[in-house]
C-alpha cells in the first residue's frame, strides 16, 4: 500500500486537521479545518510521499473505532495494515485494487469491518499525486439491511421461516445429506377445516388461529429442525437427522393429534384438523422440488383417505397422479363429446304420497371407463375451474328434459359456489329456461352453505333475483354447516333439505328423532318445506312422517334413473309404502 500510495514530485499538503501544524495562512486554514469537521463523513488526504496529510474530525472517530490513532504523519503502510486486518481482503488484494485504481485514476471501495461500527471507504488518486479517501459510517444501513433480510426469510404473521429459507435450510440439508450421509425427512402439512372459520368468523380470527397452530407446531419439533408456513394453511416441517422413518412417522402422529386439539380464540372454541404428508431423503428424492412434490402427493393421498390422517410417499402414488391428469384431461372433452348424463332421484310428497319432482344428478359415461360416479369427477371439477361450464350444461338439459314430465312436476339442480361467483348463473338460467319453454315455477335450485359463505351481500342479491323470476331455492345439506341457522334468517328458503346423515342416525343414535323434529318444526314455522334425504328402509320412512317431514327423497322411492327411464317411472309410479 506505502507504495501505490506514494508518487514523488507533488508538493506535500499543509495540515487541516486538528492534528495540523501551523504554517501561513493559519486563519484560512482553521476555518477550512472547520468546514472539514462538520462533514459526517470522514475525509482523509495521503500525501505523495505516502505519509497522511490531512483529515477530518470524523476520521479520526472512525478510525479511532478500528485501534488506530491517527496522526499527521501517519505511514500508509501501517493504515494499510489496520485497514486490512478488519476486512476480509488480504493485504495483496488490497494492493492489487489501489494499484489497479492508481493506473487507471479511477476510485477503488472496500468495507471495513470493527466492533461497533462498519465503515466504507473510497480511495481515489490524485492526478498530482497523493490520494483522497472518504470514509463512511453504514454500519445503520448494514443493520437494516439485515433486518429487511431476516424479514425477508419469515413469514410475517407467524414469524417462522418462509418458502425463502425453507429452501435455503433444505440446500443446507442436501449437503449435509452428500457430506456425511445424514437423512432428513420433509412433512408437508395442509389444516382440515380452516376456511370454513375464516369465512365465517372472519381473517382476523384466522389469523390468531394460524398463529396458535404455529406455536404448537414449534413445540413439537427438536432445536435443529425446521417449521416453515409456505402459504395460506399449508405448513413444511424439516426434520434433519434422522435415524430412522419411525422417528419421522412419530412426528406426523403427533402433528395429527397436537392440531386437531380445541383452540380458544377470542372467545370462540374452534376445532380444525390436519392432513400430513411425507416424504423422505434420500429414499424418496434429495432435491428440494423432488422432495416437495412428494411430499405434496403423500398429502393428497392423505386428503382422499378422509382428512386427519397422514401418508408417506409411494411411487405408486405419481402413478396415481397421472391418472388423475388424465381423467382432467379426458373431462375437459367430455362435455364435447357429450359424455355427460343426467339421472333423476324422484322426490316424494307425504302428503298424498304424490311424486312432486326429481333431482338432476350428473353423471359420466366415458368411453373406456364406463360409468364414473361424480363423487369421482365433480370435486376435481371444481378445482381446476371446469365446473361452470359443467353446471351450466345441466342447468339447461335439466330445463329440457323437465319439459317432457308430467305438468307440475318440478326439476331441482344443484348449483356450485363457483357458478355463483361467475357472474352468469341469473343469465344462464333465464336462458334455460326461454330456449326450453319450462315455466320458472318448475325449476328450483338447490345450495349448500358454501355458497353463502362466499361474499354473502352479492349471494343474496343473486338469490332474490331468483325468486323473482318465480324459482324457488332449497338449502341442501341442511345441518351440516357453520352457521345453518343464521343463513334462514337472511334468506327466505322454500325448502330445507336434511342432510342423510341425521336420516341414517334415527337407527343407531337415540337423539336421531330429536334433531329431525326439530328441523321439520323450524321449517314449519317458517312457512318451508322440508326433505328428507337417503332414506333407505320403512321404518325410516315411518318415523320420518312421525317427526312431520312433508317430502322425502331416497332409494326406498327409487334410485336415480336415466333420463331416457324416467317418463315411465313417473307414469307407472304407485306408492307402496
Amino acid at each position: 500500500m506505502t507504495a501505490a500510495l506514494h508518487q514523488s514530485g507533488a508538493v506535500q499538503l499543509e495540515p487541516l486537521s486538528v492534528g495540523a501544524r501551523p504554517g501561513s495562512g493559519a486563519a484560512s486554514l482553521i476555518m477550512a479545518h472547520q468546514y472539514l469537521d462538520a462533514i459526517r463523513h470522514g475525509l482523509l488526504m495521503i500525501g505523495p510521499s505516502g505519509e497522511v496529510a490531512n483529515f477530518n474530525a470524523a476520521t479520526q472517530i472512525f478510525l479511532k473505532s478500528l485501534g488506530v490513532e491517527l496522526h499527521v504523519g501517519l505511514p500508509a503502510s501501517q493504515l494499510r495494515r489496520a485497514l486490512s486486518a478488519e476486512t476480509l481482503l488480504t493485504r495483496r488484494k488490497i494492493f492489487e485494487l489501489l494499484r489497479h485504481a492508481l493506473s487507471s485514476l479511477a476510485s477503488v471501495s472496500f468495507e471495513v469491518v470493527g466492533q461497533d461500527r462498519t465503515l466504507m471507504i473510497e480511495f481515489c488518486p490524485v492526478a498530482t499525486g497523493g490520494w483522497i479517501a472518504t470514509l463512511e459510517d453504514v454500519s445503520a444501513r448494514k443493520a437494516s439491511e439485515a433486518r429487511a433480510d431476516e424479514m425477508a426469510r419469515l413469514d410475517p404473521l407467524t414469524g417462522l421461516p418462509n418458502r425463502l429459507l425453507l429452501r435455503e435450510r433444505l440446500a443446507q440439508a442436501l449437503a449435509r445429506l452428500q457430506r456425511g450421509g445424514e437423512p432428513y425427512a420433509l412433512l408437508l402439512i395442509d389444516l382440515d377445516r380452516f376456511k370454513p372459520v375464516n369465512d365465517t368468523l372472519g381473517h382476523p380470527i384466522g389469523d390468531l388461529l394460524l398463529a396458535k397452530v404455529a406455536d404448537r407446531l414449534r413445540s413439537t419439533v427438536r432445536p435443529t429442525d425446521t417449521v416453515a408456513r409456505i402459504g395460506g394453511d399449508e405448513f413444511v416441517i424439516l426434520q434433519t437427522g434422522i435415524r430412522e422413518a419411525g422417528n419421522t412417522q412419530a412426528l406426523a402422529r403427533r402433528i395429527v393429534d397436537l392440531i386437531s386439539r380445541t383452540y380458544m380464540v377470542e372467545g370462540h372454541l374452534l376445532t380444525i384438523g390436519a392432513s400430513v404428508g411425507v416424504a423422505l431423503a434420500p429414499t424418496d428424492g434429495e432435491s428440494a422440488d423432488k422432495l416437495l412434490k412428494n411430499a405434496d402427493l403423500a398429502l393428497y393421498r392423505a386428503k382422499l383417505d378422509g382428512r386427519g390422517t397422514y401418508r408417506f410417499y409411494e411411487p405408486e402414488m405419481d402413478a396415481r397422479m397421472q391418472a388423475r391428469r388424465r381423467l382432467e384431461l379426458d373431462m375437459r372433452q367430455a362435455l364435447a363429446r357429450r359424455e355427460f348424463q343426467l339421472h333423476y332421484q324422484p322426490q316424494l310428497q307425504l302428503d298424498g304420497d304424490r311424486l312432486i319432482g326429481c333431482e338432476a344428478l350428473i353423471r359420466w359415461k366415458h368411453p373406456e371407463r364406463g360409468l364414473i360416479s361424480p363423487l369421482d369427477f365433480i370435486p376435481l371439477a371444481e378445482e381446476i375451474g371446469l365446473i361452470v361450464p359443467i353446471g351450466e350444461w345441466v342447468i339447461r338439459q335439466a330445463c329440457r328434459d323437465a319439459t317432457t314430465w308430467p305438468a307440475g312436476m318440478s326439476v331441482a339442480v344443484n348449483v356450485s359456489p363457483a357458478q355463483f361467483k361467475s357472474d352468469r348463473l341469473v343469465e344462464t338460467i333465464i336462458s334455460a329456461l326461454a330456449s326450453s319453454g319450462l315455466s320458472a315455477k318448475r325449476l328450483e335450485v338447490e345450495i349448500t352453505e358454501g355458497v353463502l359463505l362466499q361474499e354473502s351481500v352479492k349471494t343474496l342479491q343473486t338469490l332474490h333475483r331468483l325468486r323473482e323470476l318465480g324459482i324457488r331455492v332449497s338449502m341442501d345439506d341442511f345441518g351440516t354447516g357453520y352457521s345453518s341457522l343464521s343463513y334462514l334468517r337472511s334468506f327466505p328458503f322454500d325448502k330445507i333439505k336434511i342432510d342423510r346423515s341425521f336420516v341414517q342416525d334415527l337407527a343407531s343414535k337415540p337423539d336421531g328423532d330429536a334433531i329431525i323434529r326439530a328441523i321439520a318444526g323450524l321449517g314449519k314455522s317458517l312457512g318451508m318445506t322440508t326433505v328428507a334425504e337417503g332414506v333407505e328402509t320403512p321404518e325410516q320412512m315411518q318415523r320420518i312422517r312421525e317427526e312431520g317431514c312433508t317430502d322425502v327423497q331416497g332409494y326406498l322411492i327409487s334410485k336415480p334413473i336415466p333420463s331416457d327411464d324416467l317418463l315411465q317411472f313417473l307414469t307407472s309410479y304407485r306408492p307402496n309404502l
